[in-house]
C-alpha cells in the first residue's frame, strides 16, 4: 500500500486537521502496542464498549506516529499530531478497505458458515498455491476489524485471495461483503455458532448469505433449507451426498485412518482419499475439492493434493523451553501478514530480554523478494530482535539484510547445527511455512513433560478483561489479581498479558510470588496482600508494595525502612470492614494515625478492605454496611493525616453488584478466568483453561471383572475402558471418580469408573469410538468448572487453584 493522506481524506470522507497532507502512508494501526507503528503509520483510533483508541494517541505521538483517523481530538495533543477527523473509526477503516479493495482485479474466494472457514482457507492455499500467488486471511481474522486488515494486505502480485467472514448477529455480513467483494463464494457448515445473535437459524442464514450477492458462483451442500433461502439469479455449484440432482454427487467409505470419497461430476465417476474420518473434516476438504472442481483441476491433480492435507494448527502457542527457554510456535505457516502478527504476539508474551526468530523462507508476499525480505528487516528491527535464525534456499541468500543473522539451506542443516546454537535465557518465536516441517525443532526446543496440559486461552483472557472494565467509570482503575499462580492458570504468562493491556496494579497473596514475578521482567506495581514480617526486607529490596492490615505489622515495616532509609516507601492500609480475616479495625484507628502521622519513611498508596458477601444479594444490606464502614473508616484516615490515596473495595463480583462504590480502584479475580457466580454474566464470559489429556491404553474386560483399587468398579457386562494418564497428583479429586464424574472424549461423555488414582484415571468408552493416542477433555467447555464444583460441593477456585505444577501450561491466541 501506498497512499497519500491526500488521497485517503475523501475515500473515508473526513476533516483533515494538520500539517502534511502528502505524507506516504505504509501501514495500517489499530493497536497502540505494536511495536510496528512509526511515521508512515496512520493509526485508526477505534472505540467499542470495552476500549478507546483515542486514549493513547499521546503515547503513540511520543513513540513517532504522526497521522491519526479520530472521532475527537483530545485535548493533550491538539498540536502535537495530524488528524483525519471522522464520525466512525472503524466505518472509516471499512471504507478504507473497500476502496482498496475495488483497486485490484482478480479472483477472491469468500467464506462464511457456522464451522470449518478457517480451515477451508488454509486448506485452499495449500492445494491452490502451486499455481497461484495468494493473498488470505492471517488465522482467523473474520472480524469487522480483522476482514479490513486482512484487505489491506494485498499486494500487485497477488492474484487470488480466499478470505473469511465471520459475524455473530444481524448487519453485520453487508459491511464484509463490500470489503471482500468475493466472486467465488462458499457456504460452509451452518452450525449452532452465535445462534443467541439471531432470532433463528433462518434469519441466521439469510444473514450469511448476503456475503454472496454478487458472486460469479456459489459452493454449498445442497439442502433444502439453505437452498430455500438462496436468491436464484447467484449461480450455485452444488455437492450432496443423497441428492443426485447435486452437480457433484459423492459417497464416502472409511478404512481406518481414511476416507474414500466417490465423486460423480459431469458423467465421470472417479475416487478421492483424504487423510481423515471425522465428518467436520470429510465437509471442509470437499469445499476445496469443489473449488478444484470450479477452476478446472484435473482429477490426478486433486487425488494427488487431496490425499496430502494435515490439520490445520489455528493458534499460536506459548509453551516452557529447554535451557529457561520460551517458545512461541508459529510453525505451520510464513507469510509477511501473519508474521507481523506473531512479532506482535512475541513482544506480548516475551519472557526474557533477548528475542530469538527461527524463519523459513516467506511465500506468496506478493512482493518481489528484494522488497519483501527488506520489510521483513525492517519488521525484526522495530520489534528489537536480537537474533534471527533463517531455514531456507531464499531467505539465505537475503541474510545479509539482518543484523545477526544466522542461515541454513534446509532443516537437516538446522539440526546438525542445533547444539552450537546454544539456546538459553531467551524467548524464541518458530514460524515456518509447513513444507519446512518446523515442528521438529519445537519438539527440539520444547521441555519435555507429561502429556497432559492446561490450555491456556489468552484471547479469552482480553475478552474476560475488557468486558469487566466496560462495566468502569473511565477514570477507575483496576488491579487484577495473579495469586495462588494466576489462579492455577499460570502466573508470569498472564502477568505479562496483563501488563500488555496496561491494567493498574497486579495483586498476589505472598512475597514470593512478586518476587517472582518482578524477577521476570513484570514492571507493573504490585501489591502482596498477606506479607510475613520475615519477608520484609526482600519485598522492599524488589519494590513490592505490601498490604499492612495490623499494628505489629506496621511497626515491624516501619522499623526495617527507617534502617534502610526509606522515603515514601508505598504501603496499603487494609481495614476490616465485616470480612473479619485481616484488617485494621475501628477500635485500632487512633493508634494506626499516630503511629503513620508526621512519618515520612511510607507513603500510604491505597486503603481497602475486602467484602465479604458481593457475590450473593441475599446478604445485601450487610454488604452495603461494609461499604458505609469503609466509606467512614477511610474518609477519617484520609483528613486525619491529610492524604488522597486510592481507596478500592469491590472484588469480581463486587464489580457487577455494586457499581456504586467502584471508588478509585476495583480488584479483578476469578472473573479473570471466565467464572462467575451470576448465570447471565456467565454467558457473557468466555472460557480460559482446557485441562487435556490422553487415552493411554484401551482394554476390554469381561462381565464380573473389575477396575482399579478396592474394585470399586465390577463390570456387569463386557466393558471397554481406558486409562487417562492423569490422577490426584495432577489436582484431580477423588471423589471426582466412581461414576460422579467424566470426561469427554469425540465430543461424548465417558465416566470415570472405579477409584481415581494418584496418576491415572479409567474410564468407560464402551458407546465411543476413540483410539489410543486420543485427546480427552477434562475441564472446559464441558465439563466446566462451574459444574465440576457444584456436583463436588466446592466452589471453582478450588477447581483451578488444585492443577499441579507438572501439569504443563500451554498458552495460546487464536
Amino acid at each position: 500500500m501506498t497512499l497519500t493522506i491526500r488521497n485517503i481524506v475523501p475515500i473515508i470522507k473526513a476533516n483533515w486537521i494538520g500539517q502534511n497532507d502528502v505524507a506516504i502512508i505504509d501501514y495500517i494501526s489499530i493497536d497502540s502496542r505494536s511495536l510496528q507503528n512509526d511515521e508512515n503509520t496512520l493509526f485508526f483510533a477505534l472505540s467499542g464498549p470495552n476500549h478507546d483508541g483515542h486514549q493513547y494517541i499521546e503515547e503513540l505521538i511520543n513513540k513517532g506516529t504522526q497521522y491519526f483517523v479520530v472521532t475527537r481530538i483530545p485535548e493533550d495533543v491538539k498540536e502535537k499530531g495530524n488528524f483525519l477527523v471522522v464520525e466512525n473509526t472503524l466505518e472509516a477503516l471499512q471504507k478504507f478497505a473497500a476502496y482498496y479493495r475495488s483497486l485490484f482485479d482478480f479472483p477472491i474466494i469468500g467464506i462464511t458458515g457456522s464451522n470449518g472457514k478457517t480451515i477451508i482457507k488454509e486448506w485452499l492455499n495449500f492445494l491452490l498455491s502451486p499455481d497461484y500467488n495468494i493473498i488470505r486471511s492471517p488465522k482467523s481474522y473474520n472480524s469487522q476489524v480483522g476482514v479490513p486488515l486482512s484487505i489491506l494486505g494485498i499486494k500487485e502480485k497477488h492474484n487470488l485471495g480466499i478470505f473469511e467472514a465471520g459475524i455473530s448477529t444481524t448487519n453485520e455480513m453487508e459491511k464484509l461483503q463490500k470489503i471482500i467483494q468475493p466472486t467465488i463464494g462458499i457456504l460452509s457448515n451452518i452450525g449452532s455458532a452465535h445462534d443467541e445473535g439471531f432470532q433463528s437459524v433462518a434469519e441466521k442464514i439469510k444473514e450469511k448469505l448476503k456475503l454472496f450477492t454478487s458472486v460469479k458462483v456459489l459452493i454449498l451442500n445442497k439442502n433444502k433449507s439453505i437452498s430455500a433461502f438462496v436468491n436464484p439469479k447467484i449461480k450455485t455449484f452444488s455437492w450432496c451426498s443423497d441428492d443426485k440432482s447435486a452437480d457433484v454427487y459423492i459417497t464416502k467409505k472409511n478404512t481406518d485412518e481414511l476416507t474414500v470419497l466417490c465423486v460423480t461430476y459431469q458423467e465421470d465417476t472417479f475416487t478421492i482419499t483424504i487423510p481423515f474420518h471425522d465428518q467436520a473434516s470429510i465437509e471442509n476438504a470437499i469445499h476445496c475439492m469443489m473449488v478444484m472442481l470450479y477452476f478446472g483441476y484435473n482429477q490426478k491433480v486433486i487425488q494427488t493434493r487431496m490425499a496430502q492435507l494435515y490439520p490445520v494448527e489455528m493458534r499460536l502457542k506459548v509453551k516452557n523451553g529447554i535451557n529457561n527457554t520460551t517458545i512461541i510456535d508459529d510453525s505451520y505457516s510464513s507469510d509477511f501478514q501473519s508474521l507481523k502478527i506473531a512479532l506482535d504476539f512475541l513482544e506480548n508474551q516475551k519472557q526474557h530480554k533477548k528475542k530469538t526468530v527461527i524463519l523459513s523462507d516467506i511465500f506468496q508476499s506478493g512482493l518481489n523478494n528484494e522488497e519483501l525480505y527488506s520489510q521483513v528487516s525492517q519488521l525484526i528491527i522495530s520489534n528489537k530482535i536480537n537474533r534471527v535464525i533463517g531455514v531456507g534456499e531464499t531467505i539465505s541468500q537475503y541474510k545479509n539484510k539482518f543484523i545477526n543473522c544466522i542461515a541454513f539451506k534446509n532443516i537437516d542443516d538446522f539440526i546438525t547445527s542445533f547444539e552450537n546454537l546454544n539456546f538459553e535465557n531467551e524467548t524464541i518465536l518458530i514460524k515456518g511455512a509447513r513444507d519446512f516441517h518446523f515442528e521438529e525443532i519445537v519438539s527440539m526446543l520444547e521441555e519435555k513433560t507429561h502429556e497432559t496440559v492446561l490450555e491456556i486461552n489468552l484471547n479469552a483472557i482480553s475478552h474476560n478483561l475488557n468486558f469487566y472494565k466496560s462495566k468502569l467509570a473511565p477514570k477507575t482503575k483496576m488491579m487484577v489479581m495473579v495469586k495462588a499462580f494466576g489462579y492455577g492458570n499460570g502466573g508470569f504468562e498472564i502477568a505479562k498479558l496483563l501488563e500488555h493491556h496496561k491494567v493498574d496494579y497486579l495483586g498476589v497473596a505472598f512475597a514470593d510470588e512478586g518476587i517472582s514475578l518482578k524477577s521476570a521482567g513484570i514492571t507493573v506495581p504490585i501489591m502482596v496482600l498477606n506479607p510475613e514480617s520475615t519477608s520484609f526486607s526482600a519485598l522492599i529490596q524488589h519494590q513490592l508494595e505490601p498490604e499492612i492490615y495490623s499494628i505489629k505489622g506496621l511497626k515491624a515495616f516501619l522499623k526495617i525502612a527507617e534502617q534502610k532509609k526509606l522515603k515514601y516507601f508505598p504501603i496499603h492500609i487494609k481495614l476490616d470492614t465485616g470480612m473479619h480475616r485481616l484488617g485494621f479495625e475501628e477500635e485500632n484507628l487512633t493508634e494506626l494515625i499516630q503511629t503513620l502521622k508526621g512519618n515520612e519513611t511510607v507513603q500510604i498508596k491505597s486503603i481497602l478492605s475486602h467484602m465479604a458477601t458481593s457475590d450473593d444479594l441475599k446478604h445485601d444490606a450487610f454488604s452495603k454496611s461494609q461499604i458505609a464502614l469503609f466509606e467512614k473508616l477511610s474518609s477519617q484516615l484520609q483528613t486525619s493525616l491529610n492524604i488522597k490515596p486510592i481507596r478500592h473495595i469491590l472484588n469480581t463480583s463486587g464489580i457487577t453488584n455494586y457499581p456504586e462504590a467502584q471508588y478509585d480502584m476495583v480488584r479483578l479475580g476469578i472473573g479473570l478466568y471466565g467464572i462467575s457466580n451470576d448465570y447471565e454474566e456467565q454467558k457473557e464470559l468466555e472460557n480460559v483453561g482446557t485441562l487435556k489429556s490422553i487415552i493411554s491404553q484401551i482394554r476390554t474386560i469381561e462381565k464380573g471383572e473389575s477396575v482399579g483399587y478396592g474394585r470399586r468398579f465390577i463390570a456387569e457386562k463386557e466393558t471397554i475402558i481406558a486409562t487417562i494418564p492423569i490422577g490426584y497428583a495432577d489436582g484431580i479429586r477423588r471423589s471426582w471418580g466412581h461414576g460422579v464424574g467424566y470426561v469427554v472424549i469425540n465430543n461424548i461423555q465417558a465416566k470415570i469408573i472405579g477409584s481415581i488414582c494418584m496418576d491415572m484415571l479409567m474410564v468407560d468408552v464402551t458407546n465411543i469410538d476413540c483410539k489410543e493416542g486420543q485427546t480427552v477433555i477434562v475441564f472446559g467447555e464441558n465439563p466446566t468448572v462451574n459444574f465440576m464444583a457444584k456436583q463436588l460441593n466446592t466452589i471453582p477456585y478450588e477447581i483451578l487453584t488444585s492443577i499441579s505444577q507438572r501439569v504443563k501450561r500451554v498458552f495460546f491466541r487464536e
